[in-house]
């Protein structure tokens, strides 16, 4: 999603680090239901959004751990961003990785590495990925020779192929790609272009059956047309057949909001109803469609969403949100799902703790934020 150009100074950092810690213990039990209905069974009634953590700059990305823990994105605008590891076991959040290239998306593939999406900015304008001994390596950086735009939201297979989204909201670096797009990697590290049909694409996902990929567009400029005409960027979740290849079929809109504020990442549940971070001051939070496009509940959130994710395990039905500078959970009646689960029931599961797990994945600098 666009990230705000925002330049706060130092001594103003460093207050909302030290009050985060008070400001992440408040709760807000906000609920509104769509149409009248009450979430359609996905919310419970007596549901309340509670925000865990505050005082980031800019949230994005977030994605669960093999170890149960909550990673995402700090994505400031004018310093170096983070990665932030929030443990619903303990309520700390910490830093788990910094600089981290200006990350945004976040996912973990099959064998519990975390990949990101790395913007521009002054970002690594890459997909990366942390090996268990906290070596960051580049998965692809370049198309035909010429580097990303901007990469920003990612999905992962069972096969470890990686699709992502390759648009440019802020940056200015020179653009060496004429156009914005989305990808996919390979477990060879090849690099294809599948989907051309978009303006800018943002949030990815993957149906449960991984037949279906889901992109976002929010393209936030006018397109001057052919002819002259000026219109609105468009905004809207597209549906696109996915075939064993790797390759996509015919798109197929689910939902449009253009001229309107759109979306901005999405996640999916085990039924395969789509969670989507609607950027609309006059509605904002998370929108939960059917694959048909009818929207069955609406999670309010107090600041504009930009993402969202499933918990793991006992916290497969607790949904988190990073929106504004915040991340934020609330426990529904839906449950989702992640690749390395699969991975963790053939062999050995980690320790309720994650600790081991942690230890394989550990970069160099974990600072606590909040307690």
């Amino acid at each position: 999603m666009q990230i705000p150009r925002r330049s706060k100074p130092a001594r103003y950092r460093l207050w909302l680090l030290a009050v985060a810690p008070a400001a992440a213990l408040l709760a807000c039990p906000l609920l509104v239901p769509a149409a009248g209905r009450p979430g359609n069974g996905i919310v419970p009634p007596d549901a309340q959004l509670e925000r865990v953590y505050t005082g980031a700059s800019f949230t994005e990305g977030p994605a669960a751990g093999p170890d149960g823990a909550i990673y995402f994105s700090d994505i400031p605008g004018d310093a170096p961003g983070s990665i932030l590891r929030f443990d619903p076991r303990t309520g700390k959040t910490t830093v788990f990785r910094r600089p981290s290239g200006k990350s945004n998306g976040l996912a973990f593939d099959p064998t519990g590495r975390l990949v990101a999406c790395e913007g521009a900015n002054h970002g690594g304008r890459r997909v990366s990925v942390t090996q268990p001994d906290g070596t960051v390596e580049t998965l692809a950086d370049r198309y035909n020779g010429r580097r990303f735009n901007s990469p920003n939201d990612l999905c992962i297979d069972p096969q470890g192929r990686v699709f992502f989204t390759d648009p440019r909201y802020v940056g200015d670096e020179p653009m060496e790609l004429p156009f914005q797009s989305v990808y996919r990697i390979d477990p060879d590290g090849r690099v294809t272009r599948i989907v051309q049909d978009v303006e800018k694409p943002n949030g990815i996902g993957l149906s449960p059956d991984y037949k279906t990929l889901y992109v976002v567009e929010h393209n936030n400029v006018a397109v001057r047309e052919p002819n002259g005409r000026v219109r609105p960027g468009t905004k809207a979740l597209y549906a696109y057949p996915l075939r064993p290849d790797g390759s996509v079929g015919a798109r197929r809109t689910v939902v449009s909001y253009t001229p309107r504020p759109g979306l901005d990442g999405i996640c999916l549940d085990r039924d395969g109803n789509i969670y989507a971070a609607l950027r609309d001051p006059a509605a904002p939070g998370i929108h939960v469609y059917r694959p048909s496009g009818e929207r069955i509940a609406w999670i309010r959130t107090p600041e504009l969403p930009t993402n969202c994710t499933f918990g793991v395990g006992q916290e497969s039905n607790v949904l988190y949100i990073t929106a504004g500078g915040s991340l934020y959970r609330i426990r529904l009646n839906s449950r989702g799902q992640h690749l390395f689960e699969a991975s963790h029931a053939r062999d050995r599961k980690p320790p309720s703790d994650g600790s081991a797990w942690l230890r394989r994945l550990r970069p160099r600098f974990r600072v606590v934020l909040s307690r």
